[in-house]
């Protein structure tokens, strides 16, 4: 079924801020709403790269690069960019490992025809696979513990999915749309499985380009609450937690540098391997028992009221006072152990 016509068209912009640094974002960060800074790394040498050319680009990354092998996904025209499942949910990419000039001579081979095969390079990191990119193209994140990723390929069409961290996603090279909905606008999107996805997330099984709103009548609700952005060289984009985020690389090699953190210390895990064992040890119990734990659930996490330990020692809390790293690790030493005997 083809999509109607401009059907994107009609989304709310992403708000623009200005600012020149972290620090000048986070105010704007506080309200936990996706917003735009224009220019914000247009002075990287990079983007400088870019401007010129995607081969002097390519170029530029090269000069960079560790004598490493690459992890790379290729896919065939036909698949026009998007990287996604075929009907037997099985990935229509595959994914193998090459040296940064092989990938990038293939590229060349191809960087201006129409139809183009997919070579994309997902979430390398920026500090293991090279040397001086980082230092002379980068947003100071201070003493924030930032992963810093760079993405690079072809045109892509990468499905809407979400993140557990915040994300400041910075276009180097090339322009790329994205298309963003709230939290909780999930039950619209249609997410797919859990244990098999493309890049570890669950995504939207809606195309795009082509919703069916027969299949998934559904999204057009969550079009009412989409918002749509399309980010030139240099520019960057935040997208808070868990937003939800449709991304499309336009141009024939695009290249974009993100950075991801939590405000919450690492040692506390990641609520999708709580969510993962709930399914497993929950979901199927009779209805009774799901509405006892629900009830729990709600006590000892959602809620946690200050009832929950009154009546317990301070001393004799255990994990049920706030965690810190060496309590955290105790509890995750603990819940191996149980798994592992289960």
């Amino acid at each position: 079924m083809l999509a109607e016509p401009d059907i994107f068209c009609d989304l709310a912009p992403v708000r623009q801020v200005h600012a020149d640094s972290l620090d000048e974002m986070r105010p704007f960060m506080s309200d936990h709403q996706p917003f735009i800074v224009r220019g914000l790394v247009g002075h990287w040498p990079l983007v400088s790269a870019g401007l010129s050319s995607g081969r002097a680009a390519r170029d530029y990354l090269q000069s960079k690069a560790r004598d490493v092998p690459f992890v790379v996904s290729v896919g065939p025209a036909e698949n026009g960019g998007r990287i996604f499942y075929r009907d037997d949910m099985s990935m229509n990419v595959r994914m193998g490992k090459s040296s940064l000039p092989e990938i990038f001579g293939r590229i060349n081979q191809f960087e201006h025809e129409i139809e183009q095969p997919t070579v994309y390079m997902s979430s390398v990191s920026v500090k293991a696979f090279f040397d001086g990119l980082h230092e002379d193209n980068h947003v100071d994140f201070g003493e924030v513990d930032a992963l810093e990723s760079i993405w690079i390929g072809t045109r892509t069409r990468i499905a809407a999915h979400n993140d557990f961290p915040d994300n400041l996603a910075c276009v180097a090279v090339g322009t790329r749309r994205f298309t963003l909905f709230p939290p909780s606008e999930f039950r619209n999107l249609y997410i797919g499985p859990i244990d098999n996805t493309p890049a570890g997330r669950s995504v939207s099984m809606v195309d795009f380009d082509a919703p069916d709103f027969q299949r998934f009548p559904k999204f057009r609700d969550a079009l009412k609450a989409g918002l749509t952005a399309t980010l030139n060289p240099g520019d960057a984009i935040f997208i808070p937690s868990m937003w939800w985020h449709h991304v499309e690389g336009l141009s024939p090699f695009n290249v974009l540098v993100n950075y991801w953190w939590r405000e919450t210390p690492r040692y506390l895990g990641g609520p999708q391997n709580a969510l993962n064992h709930a399914i497993m040890a929950i979901r199927d119990l009779p209805a009774h028992e799901r509405e006892h734990w629900r009830d729990m659930f709600d006590y000892y996490v959602f809620e946690n009221a200050p009832d929950v330990t009154a009546h317990i020692p301070e001393h004799g809390r255990g994990v049920l006072a706030p965690l810190d790293a060496e309590s955290a690790a105790r509890l995750r030493g603990f819940l191996l152990k149980m798994l592992n005997d289960e």
